[in-house]
């Protein structure tokens, strides 16, 4: 899994009714995009360096000029 820097970070809820968790990509620390990435959540503002598991997706955005 690859990611830029602004790009959103989506955490499926583990169990029926828990809602996704989803954060910006701040920083990413890994060689060509890959993990770990510094990640700001939306919910809470706190930042924190991140190793995706399997529930993670990354939504890349276009960068505008």
């Amino acid at each position: 899994m690859k990611a830029t820097a602004g790009d959103r970070l989506v955490i499926k809820g583990h169990h029926l009714g828990d809602p996704d968790r989803d954060g910006e990509i701040v920083e990413v620390q890994g060689e060509e995009g890959g993990p770990p990435w510094l990640v700001r959540w939306e919910d809470s503002d706190h930042e924190v360096l991140f190793f995706p598991g399997p529930d993670a997706m990354v939504e890349h955005f276009k960068k505008q000029r």
